[in-house]
Parts: structure tokens; C-alpha cells; sequence
């Protein structure tokens, strides 16, 4: 150690051995006894009533509330069962398609020429073409009936449950 760090551990060390000079004085708090007053009737039944308002509220409100549960348990068996319906329907889309491009490129081994190549292709396409456009609006109406059953449940009972709350 050098001799500068000496001298500043000693002082260190004696200034932390000379006790406190001056102490915090000590006070109790004082108690204060608050006067004995008599609530006036009118306030009193203001009191209770605004009790009872509260209550038949809370009440109001827990039944909206599970009302609302119960709801939204159902309208999301819906939507389940509603998906479960459109992906299978893409599935079947799907296989359908696989189906058809397979049978084709079959055909397309067959061909002796270009003009039945072309033929052929055109065909396909068209067929192609309307079994996407069918499978379109099969799917389209999968999903808007979907939405519908699981919309139209919620909307009704929110409006029912926030009228009976109102």
C-alpha cells in the first residue's frame, strides 16, 4: 500500500469510531379522537339504496356475463365445426385437382401429334377452369355460411345482454 491510501484508510477509520453528534429527537404521534356524530336518517337510506343499486347491478352484470359465455362457448363449437367443413371442402378441392392434372398428363403419354396435344390441352383447361370456378363458389358459400352462424348468435345475444344491463 502507498503511503497516500494509508492515510486516508486511517482517517476513514476514525471518523466512523467518533459517534454521531447529533441524533433525530424522538416524538410519539400524538392520537386525536375523532367526535362522536349521529349519521342523519337521510343519509343512511341514500347509503342502503346505493347498496341495493350496486347489488341488483352486479347481478344484472354477472348474469350478462355468463349469458355471454355460454354464447361465445357455442359460437366457437360453431366456427370449429365451420372450419373443420371448409378444410375438408379443400381437401375434396384439392384431390379432385390432383385427380384431374393426373388423368391429363395420362392423356398428354397417348398423344401422337401436336394438333391433339393442343386439343387436348384445351380441354383440360376448360374443364379445369370450371371445376376451380364450381369449387370457388362452394367454398365461398362454406365460408359466408360460416360466418353468418357464427356472427349473427353473438351479435343477438350481446344486444340482448347490454339491453338488460342498460
Amino acid at each position: 500500500m502507498t503511503e497516500a491510501t494509508e492515510t486516508t484508510s486511517s482517517r476513514t477509520r476514525s471518523k466512523a469510531a467518533v459517534p454521531a453528534a447529533f441524533e433525530m429527537p424522538k416524538f410519539e404521534i400524538p392520537h386525536f379522537e375523532l367526535p362522536k356524530m349521529e349519521i342523519p336518517a337521510a343519509f343512511r337510506e341514500l347509503a342502503e339504496k346505493s347498496v341495493s343499486q350496486a347489488k341488483e347491478t352486479y347481478e344484472k352484470m354477472k348474469s350478462a356475463a355468463e349469458e355471454a359465455t355460454d354464447v361465445l362457448e357455442d359460437t366457437y363449437a360453431t366456427a370449429s365445426k365451420g372450419a373443420s367443413d371448409y378444410g375438408l371442402k379443400v381437401i375434396e378441392a384439392a384431390r379432385a385437382n390432383t385427380n384431374a392434372a393426373f388423368d391429363f398428363a395420362t392423356q398428354l403419354m397417348t398423344v401422337k401429334s401436336l394438333s391433339e396435344v393442343v386439343e387436348l390441352s384445351t380441354a383440360h383447361s376448360r374443364k379445369q377452369f370450371e371445376a376451380l370456378t364450381a369449387q370457388a363458389k362452394e367454398l365461398a358459400a362454406i365460408a359466408q355460411k360460416v360466418a353468418t352462424e357464427t356472427c349473427e348468435p353473438v351479435k343477438e345475444s350481446f344486444d340482448k345482454a347490454f339491453k338488460k344491463v342498460a
